[in-house]
């Protein structure tokens, strides 16, 4: 790899790292927003279910708005992005969660369990294609 080559994919790191920082504050946001005022109306589970499908339009709105300063030169770049992504969002989740929170592993890994109604895989899987999807609905 060329010097030129390596120092973009570094830039791309870094561009990377700063989007995900904006998009778990946004998401940080939302969950405080959606524990006061969404909890006490359809309840705990509900709302993070719902959670889900408000905070795949948030992430997709950032990546929008942040796509082509990150600059990605090809769609793998974009999904390297997206598994940066996911693997830092997970990574957060569920130690923030369960060290900050002092919510139950059990209980972090439901969210993520089709067969009972979780529905964070959906939004992970949202995350991790949201710079493709960015890229493409900026006609990249």
């Amino acid at each position: 790899m060329s010097g030129v080559a390596a120092n973009h994919r570094l830039g791309l790191f870094k561009r990377a790292l700063v989007v995900w920082l904006v998009l778990i504050a946004v998401e940080f946001i939302h969950g405080v927003l959606r524990a006061i005022f969404l909890v006490p109306v359809v309840g705990d589970f509900k709302a993070r279910q719902i959670g889900v499908f408000s905070g795949s339009v948030f992430i997709l709105v950032v990546t929008f708005l942040f796509i082509r300063w990150l600059d990605a030169p090809d769609t793998r770049a974009l999904l390297h992005v997206g598994v940066l992504w996911l693997f830092l969002t997970l990574t957060f989740e569920f130690t923030f969660g369960h060290f900050v929170f002092g919510r139950p592993w059990e209980d972090l890994a439901s969210d993520y369990d089709l067969r009972h109604g979780g529905l964070l895989a959906f939004g992970m899987a949202v995350l991790m294609l949201s710079p493709v999807i960015a890229a493409r609905l900026r006609g990249r």
